[in-house]
This record gives C-alpha cells, sequence and structure tokens, in this order.
C-alpha cells in the first residue's frame, strides 16, 4: 500500500481544484477512499491494497455487503459510494483505470427524514426575542432576520462582507459549497434590521478592537472579531430556547423554514433552488413534503369532516 499515500493527496487536489469541492468535503471523501483501500488489502494483501486495476462491478458490491455487515447506516453507505465513484473518476481522468467500476452501484434507498421547521407564529416570536436595543441584540436581531428572509446557512452568513452587502437592493452576495457565489435578497423587516445594525451596533463592536483598524467581516463578535459560524448555532439556540420553539430547532432549521414558507406562499421549487443555492433540484424538493405534511394537519385539525383523523404521508 506504499502509493496509498500519493493516491490519496492527489485525490484531494482533484476534488477541491477540478470537482470544485470544499476541503471538508475532499477529505471526507478522501477518507472513505482509504477505508476501501483497507478492504482490497484484507481481500487480496496489502501489496494490492492500490489494485485498481483489477476492481471490478462484483468488487464493488462486495464492498458494499461488507458496510452492511458492519453495520453502516444507510445514509453512510451512501456518502461512501458516492465518495467510490469520484474517487474512480479522479482514476479514469488520470489513465489509471480504464472505467468507473463504482459508476454502476445502486445507492441504498433512504428513510425519508423530514427536516424540522418553525411555523410563521414560532419565527415572529423568534425575531422578536433579542433585546435591540443593546449592541449584541441589534446585532443577533439583524442575524436572524436575514437566516430567515435568505435562507443562507450559518457559515455563508458568518462569511458576508461590507461589501457583499447592498442595503438599497435588498441583497447580498454570498459564498456557498464549492466556493460557488450567489445572490440572496431580502425584504423590508430584514433591510431595517441590518441598517440598524450596521449604522451603529457595528461601529461600536468594531471600536472594542482598540487597534483603531476594522474588519471586512459585516458580523463581529463582542470583541470586535470577525465571527465564527460555530457562534451562530449558539445564537439561535439560545433564543429558540428563550422563546421555547422546540428543542430540535438550529440555525440550520431557519433555513429550511424559509423554504417551507416562500413554496406555501406559492413560490416554485427552482426559485428556492436557486435562492438556496442547491445544485440539485433534488435537495429542494424535500419541501414539497414538508408541505404537503403541513397540509394534512390543516385539514385534520380544521374540517369538521375530518378532525382527529390521521393521514398517512405520501411514499
Amino acid at each position: 500500500m506504499s502509493n496509498a499515500g500519493a493516491y490519496v493527496d492527489a485525490f484531494i487536489v482533484y476534488m477541491t481544484d477540478v470537482r470544485g469541492a470544499s476541503m471538508h468535503t475532499a477529505e471526507a471523501y478522501a477518507h472513505d477512499a482509504v477505508q476501501f483501500m483497507d478492504f482490497l488489502a484484507e481481500r487480496w494483501g496489502e501489496d494490492r491494497a492500490d489494485d485498481f486495476v483489477s476492481v471490478d462491478y462484483k468488487t464493488i458490491r462486495d464492498y458494499i455487503g461488507h458496510l452492511h455487515r458492519q453495520r453502516y447506516e444507510k445514509r453512510s453507505i451512501a456518502r461512501k459510494i458516492t465518495a467510490l465513484r469520484s474517487f474512480f473518476r479522479y482514476l479514469v481522468a488520470e489513465e489509471l483505470v480504464s472505467a468507473n467500476a463504482a459508476s454502476l452501484a445502486r445507492l441504498p434507498k433512504l428513510d425519508k427524514d423530514l427536516p424540522d421547521f418553525l411555523y410563521q407564529h414560532e419565527m415572529e416570536a423568534l425575531l422578536a426575542a433579542p433585546d435591540a436595543t443593546t449592541e449584541l441584540g441589534c446585532r443577533d436581531r439583524a442575524m436572524l432576520e436575514l437566516l430567515y428572509a435568505t435562507g443562507m446557512r450559518r457559515s455563508e452568513l458568518a462569511g458576508v462582507r461590507l461589501r457583499d452587502i447592498d442595503v438599497d437592493r435588498k441583497a447580498i452576495r454570498v459564498t456557498g459549497k464549492g466556493n460557488k457565489q450567489r445572490e440572496v435578497l431580502f425584504g423590508a423587516p430584514a433591510a431595517a434590521a441590518l441598517s440598524e445594525y450596521l449604522s451603529w451596533a457595528r461601529p461600536e463592536l468594531s471600536r472594542r478592537r482598540g487597534d483603531g483598524r476594522d474588519v471586512e467581516a459585516a458580523f463581529l463578535t463582542r470583541s470586535g472579531r470577525p465571527l465564527q459560524p460555530a457562534y451562530v448555532y449558539t445564537m439561535v439556540r439560545k433564543y429558540v430556547q428563550q422563546v421555547d420553539a422546540g428543542d430540535r430547532i438550529t440555525a440550520h432549521d431557519l433555513r429550511h423554514s424559509f423554504a417551507t414558507h416562500m413554496l406555501e406562499g406559492g413560490a416554485d421549487l427552482r426559485t428556492i433552488q436557486e435562492l438556496l443555492g442547491h445544485a440539485s433540484l433534488r435537495s429542494t424538493e424535500i419541501y414539497t413534503h414538508v408541505t404537503t405534511r403541513r397540509m394534512k394537519e390543516v385539514y385534520s385539525q380544521t374540517h369538521p369532516l375530518a378532525k382527529g383523523e390521521q393521514h398517512d404521508d405520501d411514499e
């Protein structure tokens, strides 16, 4: 397995530079590739751990069976198959193998795991929770408003720079997964909260740095430094608990709430896909199941001939 390190390093470069994946994704896929090499070493011997030319569909199928016997969850197995497809795509690109042996492997059917979201009245309570008369409360309200108004990921929000914001146009340029940029939009409430934060709260936080310099980051910590994504998670959880909006709700669920409410309001899936920055429409389609579930709940609770009835979600 002497060439394993070289293969792994080159694969990471291929994923980030050619495929446009984040370093986190590239390293996760590389780890899965190493795990497959370990399987080949156990099956064929250490000296053939990188004998990718001999790998065929049956080898891949045997590996998937091995993962099932090791009691990996379906979602983990699906990720490992996807990683192998990318790894063999890299091997084909480098002319190290002639065909992608993992291309025909079927992903396990995943159980539908519908995302959590807040109803509109819960969202209104959450947005009103921060004390906007303080610098930190003003900042937190602006962040909550933007998370809900734009559907941004917490990492995208933390990465927003001052020059990315156009308050007059009510638009922000964000950098998402794979360093892909897109423009997100927001309405009057978010614009008002953001303007208030930028006009007095942020300058106050910036002065606390004590060195007279400003930073590009739009959202700052108590000490005037760029705010990290981990804080966004903590901040949302703090206010969710404050208004008793649900034990499971996180910052990412504000993104789900944005998409769900947009769909309920009549937006089409393609528009929501663009605003969320989803590479595939399939990722966006899960919200149709959420709104169907919500529709059935409302029907069973309000229609005089259906009150109390349970309706199974569509498969």
